[in-house]
């Protein structure tokens, strides 16, 4: 039985994501359930029968060993035409299916439609994204406008979150992008995004000091991650028929 065959029936049977790290513990947990079958049976006087080889070689699978059998798999995957693939999202390893077959899939989702964003939620997700967590007064310092709309919906839309509150006066709200915008755009981290290094380098104009209260539209915004109402759209109109690109600006 080789490891690729074990990944892959792993993978096929879990409703999640699967880190290599989960995987290759999944492997290892299996040959020590068996060496422990086999020691009761001999406290019992029983005479068990030796472990399979192949079953002992997994006995210490590592990261690196799992990814080498997932590439094993995309490779014959390829080969044979298959309509699906292994990739590596935020949360671990999943099976997707090939982005040639999109539109077919689709059919069996006829109420759902892409969901679509203006420029200026693109251009406010971006910053999100490069440099967080970011505090709201630092994204408008950066756009030179009111984002509290713009928050707003990709709050809805839960591609960002609030994820703390910043060691400053009046402790503004973080924001940082969500596990769903990483599926979305098809990567693992924020490494991954074009230029990230560089990026987030980047010296960016000083945002006004805060008030010692939150703002309004910011205790809306809590309330609603937190379960609440939503808040009302301000800021920067959004057309509806706009599409979600790349935080880069890829398609």
């Amino acid at each position: 039985m080789q490891l690729s065959s074990i990944i892959e029936a792993l993978l096929t049977a879990s409703d999640d994501a699967l880190s290599s790290e989960e995987l290759a513990r999944l492997v290892r947990s299996r040959v020590a359930e068996a060496e422990d079958v086999r020691a009761r049976q001999v406290e019992e006087g029983e005479d068990p029968e030796p472990l399979p080889e192949w079953l002992r070689e997994l006995e210490a699978v590592s990261e690196e060993q799992v990814v080498a059998a997932i590439a094993e798999l995309n490779r014959a995957y390829e080969a044979a035409g298959r309509a699906f693939s292994l990739s590596e999202r935020a949360k671990g390893w999943r099976i997707f299916t090939r982005a040639e077959y999109g539109e077919f899939v689709r059919q069996l989702f006829p109420g759902r439609r892409p969901e679509r964003l203006s420029a200026p939620a693109m251009e406010t997700l971006a910053i999100i994204a490069y440099r967080q967590p970011i505090t709201k007064a630092a994204i408008e310092a950066v756009r030179g406008v009111s984002c509290d709309g713009m928050l707003q919906k990709l709050l809805d839309r839960e591609l960002v979150r609030i994820g703390g509150r910043a060691e400053l006066p009046g402790r503004p709200l973080l924001y940082e992008t969500t596990d769903i915008f990483y599926e979305h755009f098809g990567i693992r981290s924020i490494d991954d995004l074009p230029n990230s290094a560089e990026l987030r380098k980047v010296q960016l104009p000083e945002p006004a000091p805060e008030d010692a209260e939150p703002s309004p539209e910011e205790q809306l915004a809590l309330k609603a991650a937190e379960g609440g109402e939503a808040a009302p759209e301000e800021g920067d109109a959004e057309p509806t028929e706009e599409t979600v690109t790349n935080p880069a600006g890829e398609s």
